[in-house]
Parts: C-alpha cells; structure tokens; sequence
C-alpha cells in the first residue's frame, strides 16, 4: 500500500517541480517519471532506516515527497535550467 502512496505523490510532486522550472521542465512525461523515482527512492531509503511502523509512514510519505521534488529539479539544474517562481 506505501508503494502506491509513494507512486502518487511522485506524480504530484513531479509535476509540481516541473511547473516551477523555466520553460516548461523536461514535459509532463519525464517530470512525472522522476517525480515517482524519487519519491520510491525516498521511501525505500526511510524504509531502510528503520521507518515502517504506522507513524513511519507519515515520515516516509514526507521524504519521498522531497525526494522526487529534489531529482526533478536537480535534473533540470544539471542541465542548465533556472529555477523561478511564479504564480499558478
């Protein structure tokens, strides 16, 4: 069930990260893949640490969010890409 809790706030946050990127981030498709590899990355890695009980999951939901927000814009830093913000 994290699994999948993971993969939807990989999509949100990817496609959050990649409005906020200048022009239009690496399009829907590729924000939104690395948003969910992030955010499993984060979770299997919070997971590892020892973070499994039912208050682990609010822990591993949190840094899975940060972790796909952070390779979605890390990506787009490492290719150039200027980061602004803008209203929605």
């Amino acid at each position: 069930m994290q699994f999948l809790i993971w993969i939807f706030v990989g999509l949100a946050a990817g496609w959050i990260a990649g409005k906020s990127l200048e022009g239009k981030g690496y399009g829907p498709s590729m924000d939104l893949a690395m948003g969910v590899a992030g955010a499993v990355l984060g979770g299997v890695l919070t997971r590892s640490v020892g973070f499994s009980s039912y208050s682990g999951t609010f822990v591993t939901t949190f840094v899975a969010i940060v972790c796909a927000a952070l390779v979605t814009i890390l990506a787009a830093l490492l290719n150039g890409r200027t980061i602004r913000a803008r209203a929605f």
